[in-house]
C-alpha cells in the first residue's frame, strides 16, 4: 500500500475519532483541555464556532462522539464529552466583547429563513458578519424551534435556550414570529436572494388502529402534546397514562406526564428493548423515574366503553431474524393484553409536510413526498432554495441540524456571490509540535485510570413536582477536571519523520498497547494488516504506514489502538517521533475556494 499522506486534512481528522463522528466536528479534545485548565469562556467559543448551542446540546445531545471515544477502547464508559460541554456553558464569562462583528454596512444580500430551528438559526449566526440581510419566520411566539416545543424545561431550562437563541437574533436578524409561512411562491415573490427552509419535521405519526376515532379526546400526538407543554396550554393529564413508541420523544413525553399528575405512567413499544431507538441515558433516566418500559408489545385497539376510554389491547410479539439479520415480529400464542389508562400518548415518529409549498415553482419532490436536496450543497432544484435540518432528509437531531445549517450558509453564500455551490472551501487545518523540551509536552500525557464521573441529580421527588426544574446539577469544577483528564488527547497524533529514525526498536519496546511494527510493505494492505506485531482487524481506522527506511522495512502504526501517550516519542533517542497537535475547523461561510 502507499505510504500516508499525513497532509491530506482528512487523515488526522478520522484518528480524532470524537471529532470525526461529531456531525459538525466539534473539536473535542482542544476544548476538554481548556476545561481542565479552567478556560471556559475560550472553551465555550471554540464549541459555540462549530456546534453553536453549547449549553442545549450540552444537555440535550445524541452523543454520536462519544460511542466513537477512544476511552471505549480501554475501559467500559466513554469520556462524558457532552456533559463537559455544558460545564464550559455554566461557568463561561462575559462573551459581548467575543461575538463577531456584524458590519453597519450591508453586503446588498437579503436571506429569508422558513423555521426558527436550529437549523435556520446556524445559517443566521454564519451569514449575518458577512453582511447579510436576513428575516426569519417562526410560527411560534419565539425562535428555537423544536429545541423550545419539544424538549421539557427539566432537561433544557428556557433561560439556557434563550440565551443561546439572542446570540443569535442579537446579531440583527430581523424576527416575524407567529407567522405561519403559506406560500414559498409568496415568499420568493419578496425578491430574497436566497430562501432556506428549515421547518423540521413537524408532523407526528398517528396510529390507525380500531377506536381510535372513538377515543380520540384522549388520545394525543406526542410532539403536539409536548409543544401545548411547553406553551402552558396543557398542564394536566390522566392518573393512567400509557405512552406508545420507543425514541426519546417517547421518553420526554413519559416523564413529562409524571410531572402533569400521571401516577400510573407506563411505555409501550413494539421492538425488543435493547432496540429501542431512545438512547440509552434516555431509558435510564426514565426508568430511575419509576416508569416501566414494556416492549415486544404491538398495539392492537383503543378499549372505549360509554364514550370513554379505558384501556389498550396489545399484542405480546417476539423478534425473529432472519440470514440477514433482518427483524420480523412474530406473534406469541397467548391471550391479548390489556392495559387500563385514562390517556395515550403517541409517539411512534415524525414525518415532514409542505402544504405550503407549491408544486409549480421548480422544486423537485422525490420519495415520500420529500423535496430532492443535494447532500452536499443542501440546494434544491430550485437553485435560489435551500433546505437543512428535518426538513431535508427527515427527523434527525440538533447537531445534525447545526451542521447542516454550516453548510447551507457556505452554499448560500456562493450562489449569492455567483460562485459556483458544488465548489467547497477547504477545512482549516494546523499541526503543531507540542515538544516543549526532552521529555516535556504542553499536554498532559499521562493517561487517567478514572472511571467515568456521574452526573448528579436532584432529588426525585423535589423534580417529578415540578415539571420546569432540572433535573441534572452538572459536574461541579473539581469533577469535571477528574472527568477531563480522562480524554486520550486523541488530536496529539504521532507523527513520524523518516530521516531521522535508526529502527533502534525503543519506540516498540516502550509502546503500551503494541501498536508500532516495522514491517516490509508490499503493496498489501490485507497483507500488511495481518504482519503487524498485533494484527490491526478494525478496517474503520487507518493503519499509519511510512515510507521505506534503509533496512527496507516501514514503520507501521495502528492508529485503531495507539493512546497517544506519547511514550514513542519521549523514548526515541533520535527524535524521529513527535507529538503533534493537529486542529481541524469545519468549512463555514465566507471561506475562500
Amino acid at each position: 500500500m502507499k505510504p500516508t499522506d499525513i497532509h491530506d486534512p482528512e487523515y488526522f481528522h478520522k484518528v480524532v475519532d470524537c471529532q470525526y463522528a461529531c456531525p459538525a466536528h466539534t473539536p473535542v479534545p482542544e476544548y476538554i483541555r481548556l476545561i481542565a485548565a479552567k478556560r471556559y469562556t475560550d472553551a465555550y467559543l471554540i464549541n459555540w464556532e462549530s456546534n453553536v448551542f453549547p449549553g442545549v446540546l450540552g444537555r440535550t445531545c445524541d452523543r454520536p462522539c462519544e460511542p466513537a471515544c477512544r476511552r471505549g477502547r480501554v475501559e467500559e464508559e466513554p469520556v462524558a464529552i457532552c456533559r463537559l460541554k455544558r460545564v464550559a456553558a455554566d461557568n463561561k464569562g462575559d462573551l459581548t466583547d467575543r461575538m463577531p462583528k456584524i458590519p453597519t454596512q450591508k453586503n446588498g444580500y437579503k436571506v429569508a429563513l422558513i423555521g426558527g430551528g436550529p437549523a435556520s438559526l446556524t445559517v443566521a449566526r454564519d451569514l449575518m458578519p458577512l453582511g447579510y440581510s436576513i428575516d426569519l419566520y417562526d410560527d411560534q411566539r419565539a425562535a428555537g424551534g423544536f429545541m423550545r416545543s419539544q424538549i421539557p424545561a427539566f432537561r433544557l431550562p428556557e433561560s439556557v435556550l434563550n440565551e443561546e437563541v439572542n446570540y443569535i437574533l442579537d446579531m440583527g436578524v430581523v424576527c416575524h414570529h407567529n407567522h405561519y409561512v403559506e406560500s414559498l411562491k409568496g415568499v420568493l415573490d419578496k425578491r430574497y436572494d436566497a430562501v432556506f427552509v428549515g421547518t423540521g419535521a413537524p408532523r407526528g405519526r398517528d396510529l390507525d388502529i380500531p377506536g381510535r376515532a372513538e377515543a380520540a379526546a384522549n388520545v394525543h400526538i406526542g410532539i403536539d402534546w409536548l409543544s401545548s407543554v411547553a406553551f402552558e396550554h396543557i398542564d394536566s393529564i390522566g392518573k393512567r397514562v400509557i405512552v406508545l413508541g420507543g425514541g426519546n420523544t417517547a421518553m420526554d413525553c413519559c416523564r413529562t406526564a409524571r410531572r402533569l399528575g400521571g401516577e400510573d405512567v407506563k411505555v409501550v413499544v413494539r421492538s425488543p428493548f435493547a432496540e429501542m431507538k431512545a438512547s440509552p441515558w434516555e431509558k435510564e433516566d426514565a426508568q430511575h423515574e419509576g416508569i416501566p418500559i414494556l416492549d415486544n408489545h404491538v398495539p392492537k385497539a383503543f378499549v372505549v366503553e360509554s364514550g370513554k376510554l379505558v384501556a389498550m389491547q396489545f399484542e405480546k410479539v417476539k423478534a425473529v431474524y432472519d440470514g440477514s439479520g433482518k427483524r420480523s415480529l412474530v406473534p406469541l400464542s397467548e391471550p391479548p393484553v390489556t392495559i387500563p389508562c385514562d390517556d395515550v400518548l403517541v409517539a411512534i415518529g415524525q414525518e415532514n409536510a409542505f402544504p405550503w409549498i407549491e408544486r409549480d415553482i421548480g422544486i423537485e419532490f422525490g420519495k415520500w413526498d420529500m423535496p430532492v436536496v443535494d447532500a452536499t450543497t443542501f440546494q434544491s432544484s430550485n437553485p435560489r432554495v435551500f433546505f437543512g435540518g428535518d426538513a431535508a432528509f427527515g427527523p434527525e437531531n440538533v447537531i445534525t441540524a447545526v451542521a447542516h445549517g454550516h453548510q447551507a450558509a457556505v452554499s448560500i453564500d456562493l450562489f449569492c456571490r455567483g460562485e459556483a455551490v458544488s465548489q467547497r472551501p477547504p477545512p482549516g487545518v494546523t499541526l503543531v509540535s507540542q515538544k516543549m523540551g526532552i521529555h516535556e509536552w504542553s499536554y498532559d500525557s499521562q493517561v487517567e485510570s478514572d472511571k467515568r464521573y456521574e452526573v448528579p441529580q436532584a432529588a426525585l421527588a423535589d423534580t417529578l413536582s415540578n415539571r420546569k426544574m432540572e433535573v441534572e446539577l452538572g459536574f461541579d469544577e473539581q469533577t469535571a477536571f477528574d472527568e477531563a483528564q480522562r480524554c486520550l488527547n486523541c488530536d496529539a497524533q504521532t507523527v513520524f519523520s523518516e530521516k531521522l529514525c535508526i529502527e533502534c526498536d525503543a519506540c516498540i519496546d516502550i509502546c503500551p498497547t503494541d501498536c508500532l511494527t516495522f514491517a516490509v510493505n508490499d503493496g498489501d494492505e490485507d497483507s500488511l494488516r495481518q504482519r503487524l506485531k498485533i494484527p490491526a482487524n478494525n478496517r474503520d481506522q487507518d493503519i499509519y504506514v511510512s515510507t521505506d527506511l534503509k533496512t527496507g522495512r516501514a514503520m507501521v502504526k495502528d492508529e485503531n489502538v495507539c493512546l497517544h501517550c506519547g511514550l514513542c516519542a519521549e523514548r526515541c533517542p533520535t527524535a524521529a517521533w513527535d507529538m503533534q497537535k493537529f486542529y481541524y475547523t469545519v468549512t463555514k461561510a465566507g471561506q475562500s475556494v
